[in-house]
């Protein structure tokens, strides 16, 4: 009786090895795409900025706060070191386009949560429209007060920010290029 079993999940298993094959060493040109992008036309980790990287993805930018926002890697190549927020940056690495989108305006649910990422265009934050998050209204922030909130996840009114936003270990040129880089979003 469980030799039937055994060789039924020897067959399955190699259909599906063999099926995982096929699909890997497609050479149509539009093999890799699967119907959907994180936010287009930024991917989500950095590693597939790599050779096998859609040639359509951005890998050129134009500052290295522009490079921080899309990679999470600044212009030496370094990886921003990151604590708190979701496991996956530690796994597969990530950036503020990650859960911000390529506009910065935020509105998708983050990977394997439901927090709805906020508008952090420089406008967005800055403006004195009042400014609500889950806990109260805050004051509107200020180029100190964004480093604060990507440093330490606090905003203006030294509230924490959702347990999902990272704490970035920006340094000082770092954070300065990233902000001057929120504002032409």
């Amino acid at each position: 009786m469980t030799i039937p079993i055994a060789r039924t999940l020897v067959s399955i298993g190699i259909i599906l090895l063999v099926a995982g094959c096929v699909n890997i060493y497609d050479d149509r040109p539009d093999a890799t795409d699967r119907g959907y992008e994180w936010h287009d036309p930024g991917y989500m980790y950095p590693a597939q900025y790599g050779p096998m990287a859609d040639p359509n993805i951005i890998t050129d930018f134009s500052s290295n706060g522009e490079m921080i926002y899309y990679t999470g890697l600044n212009e030496d190549q370094q990886q921003i070191p990151v604590t708190g927020g979701p496991h996956w940056l530690y796994v597969h690495g990530g950036s503020c386009v990650s859960c911000h989108g390529v506009d910065g305006k935020g509105g998708v649910p983050i990977m394997m949560g439901t927090v709805i990422p906020s508008d952090i265009t420089y406008e967005s934050l800055t403006s004195e429209e009042e400014h609500e998050d889950e806990h109260e209204e805050h004051p509107p922030y200020t180029d100190e007060t964004i480093a604060i909130a990507i440093r330490e996840g606090k905003d203006p009114s030294g509230e924490e920010l959702d347990y999902t936003m990272p704490k970035w270990e920006l340094s000082d040129e770092d954070m300065e290029d990233l902000i001057e880089h929120l504002k032409t979003l």
